[in-house]
């Protein structure tokens, strides 16, 4: 669910001390290391996020699955809309936008000081499941039921196999040598045919 506690703000960390506004300065996705969360699944985050940006919604995302990932805001560990006030105040010199936080507690929603009564409804029902893909599974909900509460309909790509993709290697692997080996032969037998009758009676005669 989404919590909206008016928890009074520490004072601005510094950059260095908070890791999602360092990333999420030049970035849309945040996902520390510890997460849980695999390539394929960041991939289909970022593939998300891509795609809200192409419909017309600019959303970044923090995705806080322990208190160490809070840096030093540790205080804000299991205050999701705290922090995500405290990393909008952070960003608000480079970024303004919609920001979205999930955290194992809930989800954290800002966007610049404005109001989010629509979103508080969009995101009402929906759940918050530990750590790992789950976090990724909501995060991923999440973004396009904001995306469509602002009017913009986003599909959820799926997840890129590294299984699929290595197998789509060796199929192109195989085309680009079977391809390859059918010049070379066209080439041998245009050769062949080039050359002057004459030249090809005196090997078979010498043969």
């Amino acid at each position: 669910m989404l919590c909206l506690s008016h928890v009074a703000l520490p004072a601005p960390a510094r950059a260095d001390g908070d890791p999602a506004s360092d990333v999420l300065a030049t970035q849309a996705l945040f996902v520390p290391q510890d997460a849980g969360i695999s390539i394929p699944k960041q991939g289909q985050l970022a593939a998300v996020i891509q795609a809200a940006a192409r419909s017309g919604y600019q959303i970044r995302l923090a995705i806080i699955a322990s208190r160490s990932d809070l840096g030093s805001v540790t205080e804000l560990w299991r205050q999701p809309q705290t922090y995500a006030r405290f990393l909008g105040q952070e960003l608000s010199l480079v970024y303004r936008g919609p920001l979205l936080v999930v955290m194992p507690r809930g989800l954290g929603f800002y966007n610049g000081g404005s109001s989010i009564n629509s979103e508080r409804s969009a995101l009402r029902d929906v759940g918050i499941r530990v750590r790992g893909a789950g976090l990724a599974a909501i995060a991923l909900t999440a973004i396009q039921r904001l995306a469509a509460a602002a009017g913009h309909s986003v599909a959820i790509p799926p997840p890129v196999s590294t299984a699929r993709r290595s197998g789509t290697d060796d199929m192109i692997a195989i085309v680009a040598f079977t391809i390859g080996a059918a010049l070379i032969i066209l080439a041998w037998t245009a050769s062949l045919r080039a050359r002057p009758p004459g030249l090809l009676r005196r090997k078979a005669t010498s043969a």
